[in-house]
């Protein structure tokens, strides 16, 4: 089978477009296939998406926006916008006002709910303790998102439990 698009070269990549309920076939070689996976890219890319989630600022913010710029590595937030990717560190920093928002509608949330690695612990009681709380207080929030209230219940008592520990040896 050849190529849809060059008819010259065998096509080795095959792709089924769905649109409207009208599903169309595309057999293409991979020289075509790479410039329709450009194509596509450009599109539906990554930077799409996070520029569309990013486009909720207000009107006043634009102005702030575009001087916004990292110390660092010179990223301008528009430039952001349009790659979908962060140069740095610093540019967490800079742009926080920004990706706060974002990453809360990305993910949900604004902090991180997960597993945290062990290593991370430096030894200290009472960063361990932080830790089992915040883990406790996310497990917490998720049995209620779940509507699980006998489990949310536990964890409730678990928090207390834990804070009265840390209340009695005088600790945060």
């Amino acid at each position: 089978m050849l190529c849809d698009i060059c008819n010259k070269n065998p096509a080795t990549v095959h792709l089924t477009e769905i649109v409207d309920d009208q599903m169309s076939e595309l057999h293409l070689c991979e020289e075509c296939a790479r410039k329709k996976s450009s194509q596509m890219e450009s599109q539906f890319g990554l930077s799409d998406l996070l520029a569309g989630l990013a486009d909720f600022e207000k009107p006043s913010e634009e102005k702030e926006l575009s001087a916004l710029k990292c110390p660092n590595c010179g990223l301008i937030y528009k430039d952001f916008k349009k790659i979908g990717r962060l140069g740095c560190g610093e540019c967490y920093v800079t742009f926080k006002k920004f990706l706060t928002p974002l990453l809360k509608r990305i993910h949900g949330s604004g902090s991180h709910c997960g597993k945290c690695p062990v290593k991370i612990s430096t030894g200290k009681q009472p960063r361990k303790k932080a830790l089992d709380l915040q883990d406790l207080r996310c497990r917490l929030q998720k049995a209620i998102e779940d509507e699980a209230y006998e489990e949310a219940a536990k964890i409730r008592d678990q928090i207390k439990e834990l804070q009265e520990k840390d209340a009695s040896k005088g600790q945060p």
